[in-house]
């Protein structure tokens, strides 16, 4: 792929306890980010149920529009997890039981003093034909790529071992750049520039979010753009229009910036 070509992504995030709130997902933005370090860029994020046709429907339709898929839970011991089967299906394959994993399991579990492998141990030894194993050093049992699906654990520190093996069988584009601006003005003051510059630059994407901090309220503008002069020029021009409405603007180290609360909108 083209280094100044758009590559795509898309997350589906499978499992019942994403959505009942029992379990918050930390998955997203640790993907988001490292997939555009690499020229890959986010586009997409479901979260579905643990529902067979929801997951195959949901796997065939996002594999055909975007250039990657990732998956994240339901391939542990188990009956609720059902995501290898459903990729199974989506790509009209069998399954097949891999003896090498099956012996790795096993010495995983012997050097910790567990018991011996079971049926249901052996679903993770278990995949779809034709999958490339993603092997991860924290729990022994692999993820898997299918075609252009990379299917992986939902537990966050397991699931970052197995993006690391992924990241071998990406081919990225052009890199987003980020640049960021604080400023004390509130969003209803600096809506219209904001919609004027954006405008003139459609190319850079623009977004505003107001921060509630000890030392008071504030913005964060944020563009962001694969283009480094056009992104330079935006900033340089949103810094002018700040400050000719009364503000003091200045430039957000983004790498260091700290995720704040969204209070609403001051007008």
């Amino acid at each position: 792929m083209s280094g100044d070509r758009t590559v795509t992504a898309c997350l589906i995030l499978i499992g019942n306890e994403i959505l009942s709130g029992r379990t918050q997902d930390k998955n997203l933005s640790y993907l988001a980010g490292g997939l555009n370090e690499v020229g890959v860029q986010m586009r997409e994020a479901r979260v579905i149920p643990d529902i067979r046709k929801t997951i195959v429907d949901t796997v065939n339709e996002c594999r055909a529009k975007f250039d990657y898929v990732f998956t994240t839970g339901g391939i542990g011991p188990t009956h609720d997890d059902i995501t290898s089967e459903c990729i199974a299906e989506a790509f009209g394959v069998g399954m097949y039981r891999d003896q090498e994993i099956v012996d790795l399991l096993q010495s995983y579990m012997a050097r910790r003093g567990r018991s011996e492998m079971n049926e249901a141990r052996l679903r993770m030894a278990t995949f779809p034909e034709g999958a490339v194993l993603l092997r991860n050093e924290v729990s022994a049992a692999p993820g898997y790529k299918l075609g252009n699906v990379f299917v992986m654990a939902g537990v966050p520190r397991i699931m970052h071992a197995m993006f690391e093996e992924a990241k071998r069988y990406l081919q990225g584009g052009a890199v987003v750049r980020s640049r960021g601006i604080v400023v004390d003005l509130p969003e209803g003051t600096i809506a219209e520039p904001l919609g004027d510059l954006q405008a003139r630059f459609p190319e850079i994407d623009i977004g505003s979010y107001p921060q509630m901090r000890e030392e008071g309220f504030r913005v964060s503008v944020v563009a962001r753009g694969t283009d480094p002069a056009r992104l330079n020029q935006v900033i340089s021009e949103l810094m002018q229009s700040l400050a000719d409405l009364g503000g003091h603007p200045s430039e957000e180290d983004l790498a260091n910036a700290q995720s704040q609360s969204h209070p609403d909108e001051q007008p």
